[in-house]
């Protein structure tokens, strides 16, 4: 693990410390949590972004989602 500096601003600072407390965890811990949340949440939109660009630049043709259809149906009575 590596030590760094971050500068934060004190309404950030005391939040962040706030809620470590309240999780019972320190500082450190709850900062590498959201951290990696946040950089969880960054490639999951570039992931996203990929797949809107794929199906722009291909989109579906009829052939492709009909054959979902009965599939997809609900079961008649």
């Amino acid at each position: 693990m590596e030590t760094i500096q971050v500068v934060l601003d004190k309404d950030i600072l005391k939040a962040a410390d706030t809620a470590a407390k309240r999780h019972k965890v320190n500082r450190s811990v709850l900062i590498r949590q959201a951290l990696r949340g946040h950089l969880k949440r960054l490639r999951d939109l570039e992931l996203e972004e990929q797949d809107r660009r794929g199906y722009l630049d291909r989109p579906q043709t009829e052939d492709e989602f009909r054959a979902w259809e009965d599939i997809a149906a609900w079961p008649e009575r």
